[in-house]
């Protein structure tokens, strides 16, 4: 392990690798990454890989729309197959939900997302599978879609190491020195690193990263379970997505139907383990949605968590009373979607000391004042 660099990254998931990248591509190439456990084995190993711009605050439009426009070219950029496809994020609709969707899909186009209502006719078009009895509508985007997050992680590690990045997987980061608000260094079970740079791309383990050196985040990790079927020949497109009932699935290149579902029950917890009541829920959820999926097997299920902020939105940007530490956390369940242009952002905060989008509202300070929620959340 280096015993001094420019920066250090905690954390090896997408947000960290990511950002080594990309501060690589600026130029700032003397990076540490340090990660508890292998690369990609926390959130981002273990979410749904989708990836959608329709959301309700501008801010995680913007970042997603960005994010899209990276991920459209970020297989030749990495050279792998990030297995990106743009198949659509069919978002259904109740009752209850058509004027608030509609408003929704008003901001959208506002800010140049070709997002849409339809009706379920016009969904069922969409996914000739869908049972649309118990729907009002729905809306649709044709560029969101969804990719393989190993190979984007690994793709953007990689690159990184060869332009001069050192990761440091299986270290354990146990404590960060700061002197008078000003880092000095960061400590692991594998040795020192001095540094005056310090990301916090921790996921849901991000508000015991600051704790050590004396700030309070908001974030609460919460578990959300997912599962993975047998393979069937190509029926479904786009992600199918309910924020009412907090499902969503999609099929993937391999034929698997891949999706979970979120309870409004979950406590906050560090909990991992399956269990059988999400196995239930989901399986009768899905199959009211689409009853052609009833005779398939489920290969396995697992559980990851999301890194949850008070307005699920990110935490970004530097924070108030120590200098040069920096937020990269708190996205929701959101935050391999973002990745591209959060990544982005973060490097270009650190080297040229602004990022080419603002991201004042997004800062750890914003909690102290009134805040506007995302309502687009699977709960």
């Amino acid at each position: 392990m280096r015993e001094k660099a420019e920066a250090v990254i905690i954390g090896g998931g997408v947000t960290g690798c990511g950002t080594a990248y990309s501060l690589a591509k600026k130029g700032l190439t003397d990076v540490v990454v340090l990660e508890r456990g292998g690369l990609c084995t926390g959130a981002s190993g273990r979410c749904g890989g989708g990836i959608r711009q329709q959301f309700t605050t501008e801010a995680n439009i913007a970042l997603a729309m960005e994010s899209v426009r990276l991920f459209e070219q970020l297989s030749e950029e990495l050279d792998t197959d990030i297995e990106y496809e743009q198949g659509g994020y069919l978002i259904i609709a109740y009752e209850d939900d058509v004027d608030q969707f509609r408003k929704n899909v008003r901001l959208q186009n506002s800010l140049g997302l070709h997002s849409r209502f339809i009706t379920p006719a016009e969904a069922q078009e969409i996914v000739p599978l869908l049972n649309t009895d118990p729907i009002a509508g729905a809306t649709f985007c044709q560029t969101d879609g969804h990719a393989n997050p190993f190979r984007v992680v690994h793709g953007y590690a990689r690159k990184a190491q060869e332009m001069g990045v050192e990761i440091n997987k299986f270290t354990n980061v146990t404590d960060i020195v700061a002197v008078d608000g000003h880092i000095q260094a960061v400590r692991t079970d594998k040795g020192t690193v001095k540094t005056d740079t310090v990301v916090n791309a921790a996921g849901a383990h991000s508000r015991d990263i600051a704790a050590m050196v004396g700030v309070d985040l908001p974030n609460k990790p919460y578990r959300h379970e997912i599962l993975v079927t047998e393979p069937l020949e190509h029926v479904l497109d786009p992600m199918v997505i309910s924020f009412k009932t907090g499902i969503y699935f999609s099929q993937q290149k391999h034929g698997s139907i891949i999706g979970g579902i979120g309870d409004p029950e979950e406590p906050s917890s560090y909990n991992l383990s399956g269990s059988l009541r999400f196995l239930k829920r989901m399986a009768r959820t899905m199959v009211e949605l689409v009853p052609a999926f009833g005779h398939l097997n489920v290969l396995r299920q697992w559980a990851g968590l999301y890194d949850v902020t008070p307005d699920a939105q990110p935490i970004l940007g530097w924070t108030e009373g120590v200098d040069r530490f920096c937020q990269a956390n708190g996205y929701s369940g959101h935050g391999f979607m973002v990745a591209p242009k959060v990544t982005e952002l973060v490097a270009e905060l650190i080297v040229d000391g602004k990022p080419s989008m603002p991201i004042d509202d997004l800062t750890l300070s914003r909690f102290e004042g009134e805040i506007t929620g995302e309502a687009y959340v699977v709960g």
